[in-house]
């Protein structure tokens, strides 16, 4: 396999990035509910999100969305239950004094500010109106809770905010003596949305295709056609093959997973303090750079694999010396795929093209890093359970949130999110917006999935006696679970670490245990080889 001479510098800077980094965003986990307010009586509700569906002089209008405040009534949501009323602008707009408009049976339409939000409910309610709409002063939905000394337990009619825009187009219809009608529900997103099984099959799919990349696109024997007529070549050409091999690995040590974790922890602490668009920005731009390194080694390889004559011209480049004229090709078709994801990375489509950079990173990544033995795995891995736990679970209690979804939700002001996630629509919510799975919860079982088939191949054990069919059905059902920990939890967040550790380490663990294996695969790789192999008996 041909690559150029920059390639191997600029994987290194990918994997140095993601090695100290991924962990910390490993959470494709659904957001945690955010902490409950003190309950104020009549002031407990949940914020509901809310589906207006409206109609101008009988012709319907685009939808558009709104939150419910904490107090009044509770908007149907199943749309069927829903009633379609006329909308009245109230006079005076703020809607803090008695009103002169007559709103019986009608949605007050009403402005924020100048008095709180329960004073204009209670003011509306008085009037006759049937629910009450605030248009907000900017292009988002606050939250409207009751203030201290408030006890609206009286007031029996939905309130709910809209954006800027939304409410002045109905203000401008209304002013213009134009019929305005309203729908108002509010349909509730499903705890688990059908469409993980996507994001489950290209988890499964990349660990298991990492896992075998290196045996599928191998050299093979039969290519070898030189190497018959000429001993002295095939062995220097299998040294070389071997060195070459060494050079682009990385084994991983136990300090070095210790220290990784630490590492971990410190980075995603810095994000959650320091999150910012140019932050984002810096790790978006590396993870265009492994995404861009990791599908050009799979193109090249896949086509030399079907071409072996493709690969031999060369040219030579400026600082970089000889390279080859396909890796060229290929270098610069992934450069242009990567800046049009980049150009478009905000828009509906784009987590297509982020899924095929990651998954291609993540399958170069598990090419590269690799772990020893299962000693080291279980000391990564542990490290990892913990870690997922805690910044989970246990970061609310100290940071008054889940330090890890924070980190995972991006920036709320510039839209921007931390790329390092497989993402997929979720198909079945009324309200859009993407099922989730962090790169670390491939990549960390990845490693010990990658090990096991190559000790499976070392020692030849097949598919009977081996330990990775086990191993990849575990992962599986690691991810299974994951998902239905986050149904039963009612979409609160679940540390997938939290599952997968066990349902693959665990399953190693236990499988060396009964077949007497533990040891050999505890220090695989470090065991010094024994007299009778270094001095062989005459008659062996």
């Amino acid at each position: 396999m041909s690559l150029p001479p920059f390639s191997c510098r600029i994987l290194a800077a990918a994997v140095a990035l993601y090695l100290t980094g991924l962990l910390c965003l490993g959470a494709g986990e659904a957001p945690s509910k955010d902490a409950a307010a003190p309950k104020i009586p009549g002031c407990s509700n949940e914020y509901q999100m809310v589906k207006v569906e409206n109609w101008v002089n009988g012709e319907n209008g685009e939808d558009f969305s709104g939150m419910t405040a904490q107090f009044g009534a509770v908007l149907p949501s199943d749309k069927d239950k829903a009633v379609r009323l006329p909308v009245v602008l109230t006079t005076p707009l703020n809607s803090c004094s008695n009103l002169t408009s007559k709103l019986s049976g009608s949605i007050a339409l009403s402005v924020r500010g100048e008095c709180t939000f329960t004073a204009k409910a209670q003011v509306a309610q008085a009037g006759g109106a049937a629910a009450l709409v605030l248009i907000n002063d900017k292009e988002e939905l606050d939250e409207m809770a009751c203030t201290e000394g408030e006890s609206p337990l009286t007031l029996t009619i939905p309130v709910l905010m809209i954006t800027t825009s939304s409410g002045d187009a109905l203000k401008k219809s209304l002013v213009a003596n134009k019929k305005v009608e309203l729908l108002l529900y509010a349909p509730k997103s499903p705890v688990v949305d059908y469409a993980v099984a996507f994001l489950w099959l290209m988890s499964v799919g990349t660990v298991f295709i990492a896992s075998v990349w290196s045996h599928c696109t191998g050299p093979k024997e039969n290519d070898e056609e030189y190497n018959e007529l000429s001993p002295k070549s095939s062995v220097d050409s299998a040294t070389k093959d071997a060195t070459k091999d060494d050079d682009e690995t990385l084994d991983i040590s136990a300090t070095g997973a210790v220290i990784f974790v630490i590492s971990a922890s410190t980075f995603l602490v810095l994000l959650f303090f320091f999150m910012s668009s140019w932050f984002i920005l810096i790790l978006t731009v590396f993870f265009c750079i492994g995404g861009m390194q990791g599908m050009h080694n799979i193109i090249y390889t896949l086509i030399t694999m079907r071409c072996n004559k493709c690969g031999r011209k060369t040219v030579k480049v400026p600082l970089f010396g000889n390279v080859t004229i396909l890796s060229l090709m290929v270098l610069l078709f992934c450069f242009v795929v990567a800046v049009v994801w980049f150009i478009n990375r905000k828009t509906s489509y784009a987590w297509a093209g982020q899924d095929i950079f990651g998954i291609c990173l993540m399958i170069n990544v598990l090419q590269v890093a690799r772990l020893p033995n299962i000693r080291v795995a279980t000391i990564l891995l542990c490290c990892a359970f913990f870690y997922d736990i805690f910044w989970v679970f246990l970061s609310p209690l100290i940071f008054k949130q889940s330090v890890m979804i924070a980190v995972a939700r991006g920036s709320k002001d510039t839209g921007e999110s931390i790329p390092m996630l497989l993402r997929f629509p979720r198909l079945s919510d009324p309200w859009g917006g993407y099922n989730m799975i962090g790169f670390g919860d491939i990549l960390f079982p990845g490693l010990l999935i990658c090990f096991i088939f190559r000790y499976d191949r070392e020692n030849n054990k097949g598919v009977v006696k081996g330990y990775f069919p086990w191993l990849m059905f575990g992962y599986g059902l690691g991810l299974f679970l994951t998902y239905l920990g986050l149904y039963l939890m009612n979409g609160h967040g679940q540390p997938a670490l939290l599952y997968l550790v066990p349902c693959t380490l665990g399953i190693t663990v236990i499988l060396g245990l009964v077949r007497k294996e533990l040891r050999d695969l505890w220090n695989y790789g470090t065991q010094e080889p024994s007299v009778s192999d270094v001095n062989p008996s005459p008659g062996a």
